[in-house]
This record gives structure tokens, sequence and C-alpha cells, in this order.
């Protein structure tokens, strides 16, 4: 790995337990884990796919924070500068769905570890010399104080340095408990930012607009998101119709130099786990945005995204190549020899 990563990718990272085999916690003996996260998945991802990544985040000063550092080496990423404090790192239960029965979540996270993030600890300056893409969710600085500093501190910098930087504003209610309006905060925060990574019903959120959910409405919603936050110059949405928790469509749509384009729609028929599809979504944009033009980055992340559907994990752990083969029509899963 160079040691200047060229993305930057900065949130909590939690430890994931699952029943296997789509049972109920009820009818569970043991547990599956995985260590995840939102901006942690698009960092690993990425750094699957062979782009240089390092991730900034705190985790618990024990040996799950140890076994989590390791799963982030594992997939290629640099923690250089993961911070380790004295608190648990958050967790989540998944209970997997099938069919007609959706999966369900529990977090565990009040207090984590990525909570209590030492902001003045973060040397960002340094962290961005040479990078080229800084990631960022709306999840982070809806955790804590702490971690809405150090990410408004990190946006700062990476402005000022001309790194593009991806929002993906992931508005999540239940999260704001520490006394900051979730709305305010993004719209600050998507302002320091270049690429947003969402869709009307986001816009209409951070905004208080009511935007429709057709093309005119979402071409529209970007048009006034473009106005409110002028820094944002280009727009990628992924709509999903959800048949039941097994089977998927989905297509991606963009709002670039004043032209709107959009994918083809993918089928998953048989869904291995849907937790980081999103994530793949977005690893699979700044990717294509590193090596494409915006259309061409706009199926890349479609079809990354739908093979993640298709991978066990929070991680997409699928190649370029199988990526390709996607974006070219490539469907029907024959054995490849």
């Amino acid at each position: 790995m160079r040691n200047t990563p060229d993305i930057i990718t900065f949130g909590e990272v939690l430890l994931r337990l699952s029943p296997a085999e789509n049972r109920k916690l009820t009818q569970a003996k043991s547990l599956d884990f995985f260590f995840g996260g939102t901006e942690m998945n698009v960092g690993a991802s990425l750094a699957v796919l062979g782009e240089s990544v390092k991730h900034i985040t705190a985790v618990s000063d024990d040996l799950v924070g140890e076994a989590a550092l390791a799963s982030m080496r594992h997939y290629g990423l640099d923690v250089a500068d993961v911070q380790k404090v004295a608190h648990p790192i958050g967790q989540y239960i998944l209970e997997v769905g099938s069919g007609m029965r959706s999966s369900q979540i529990a977090y565990n996270r009040l207090n984590g570890s990525f909570a209590n993030i030492q902001p003045e600890n973060i040397a960002w300056d340094t962290i961005f010399e040479n990078a080229q893409f800084f990631h960022w969710t709306g999840i982070t600085p809806a955790i804590s104080e702490a971690a809405y500093q150090a990410l408004k501190a990190g946006l700062v910098s990476a402005k000022e340095r001309g790194l593009q930087i991806t929002a993906d504003p992931a508005y999540r209610s239940n999260l704001w408990q520490y006394g900051r309006k979730g709305q305010e905060v993004l719209k600050e925060l998507v302002s320091l930012s270049t690429i947003f990574i969402g869709g009307v019903n986001e816009i209409n959120e951070i905004l208080g607009t009511s935007y429709g959910l057709d093309q005119d409405g979402f071409i529209a919603a970007s048009k006034k998101l473009m106005e409110e936050c002028p820094s944002i110059t280009q727009i990628f949405d992924k709509i999903r119709t959800g048949m039941s928790a097994s089977w998927q469509k989905i297509y991606g749509r963009a709002w670039v130099e004043n032209t709107y384009f959009e994918t083809s729609e993918l089928e998953i028929t048989q869904v291995v786990d849907r937790i980081g599809t999103g994530d793949a979504y977005a690893a699979g944009l700044i990717y294509g945005l590193l090596h494409f033009d915006a259309e061409k980055a706009l199926n890349f992340a479609n079809a990354a995204c739908a093979l993640k559907h298709t991978i066990l994990g929070d991680v997409n752990l699928v190649s370029v190549a199988e990526i390709n083969e996607v974006m070219q029509g490539n469907t029907g899963g024959r054995i490849k020899r």
C-alpha cells in the first residue's frame, strides 16, 4: 500500500452479530459476526478494488478493538490513524429476513468508542496529503458532538485542499440525540462537499422541500440543492424497488452538468445480504469517478451495488472484472473456468 492514500473515509466501526441461515434470533444457538459500518464498508470495498484507502475512526482499547483493526487490515485499509479509547465498540444484531419476512436490526451503540473520538488528535492536513477523495455520511455527525466536530474540521481541511468530497446524507432521525438538529447540520456539511450521493428523499429531508420522486422531481430537487449548496456539482441517486426481502430491483440516475442520465435496471432474485449494498454503490461510484466519466461511473456503481446483494457480510468483495461483466450485461451467473 502507498504511504499516502488516495481516498480517506471517516466513520464508526460496528460489530455485527447475525443468526445464520435466515434464522430468527430465538432459534439461534450461535451468531456469525462481522465488522463493518457505513463508511468503513465504502473504504474496504474500494480497497478490495485495488484503491489506496485510509479509514479514520475510534475503536475500543481491548481485544474487540484489536479484532476490528485486524479486520480492516485484512481488507487492505490503512489504519495508522485509528484512535483507541476506553469505550466499547458499538454493536448491532441483524436478523436476516426472507421472502415476505423483513430483516430486523437492533443497535447498541450509545456512548460507544466512535462517539468518544478525540477531534483534536486527528491531523487532517497530514492525512489529506496527496489524497483525492474524502467520503462521509450523515450517520457520523448524528452520533455525538465530538464526531460532528471531527467531521466538520475534516471537511474544512479537505475543501481547502481541493479534494473531491462525497456526501451520503443518510439521515436517521433516531440517531440525533445530543442536541443538534440533523437537517441543519447536514445542510451545513453538505455545503462543504462537492458530490452528493442521494436522491429526492434526502434532499427533501435536508431542505424541507416536497419534490416528487419521478424524473422531473429529481431534476428539480437536484437544481434546488445545487442552488442552496453551490459547492455540489454532481448528484447521484440509487432507486430500489423491493419485491420481497429476497428479490430486489435497482437502477441509478444522476444530474451532472445540467444533464440527466440513468442506468438500466438490474434485478437480484436471490438476495444473500442487503447490508452494505448502498455502501457498495458509493464505493463503485468513487472508483468510477477516479477512472471513468460520470455516466460510466454511475453504471459501475449500479453493477457493484447489484453484486453486493450476493455477498455475505458488510463489505463488497467482488473484483473490477466481475463488476465489468455485469455492466456488459452478463448476469446469467455462468461458471467461470
